[in-house]
């Protein structure tokens, strides 16, 4: 996984963007706010699969909501890969928005 501070974006592999935007494609049926967005973005990835950071917290947040939504229903298995793939999300996003730390010498 690399970012680029520059463009503000972030590349994912493949696999986490494939299962984000299944989860993500969960969200929207259950009507959770904002989960639209983020999941054409994911479903449309590039070949790159980068995406900007915003739809990557937002896409993040909404698995989150999601994760306690369905706590309940969900297998501790599948609840455990939700959360994963969320907190992977967040701390990609986290990893871009933190300040290039430089020592000089």
């Amino acid at each position: 996984m690399t970012s680029s501070a520059f463009h503000r974006t972030i590349m994912l592999p493949a696999a986490v963007c494939e299962q984000t935007a299944h989860h993500l494609e969960q969200a929207v049926q259950k009507a959770i706010d904002g989960a639209a967005a983020p999941w054409q973005a994911f479903r449309r990835a590039d070949d790159d699969h980068a995406f900007p950071v915003s739809v990557v917290e937002q896409a993040a947040g909404c698995l989150l909501v999601l994760a306690a939504e369905s706590a309940q229903s969900l297998r501790p298995s599948a609840l455990r890969a939700l959360i994963t793939v969320a907190l992977h999300l967040r701390d990609a996003a986290e990893a871009v928005r933190r300040p290039v730390l430089s020592t000089a010498w």
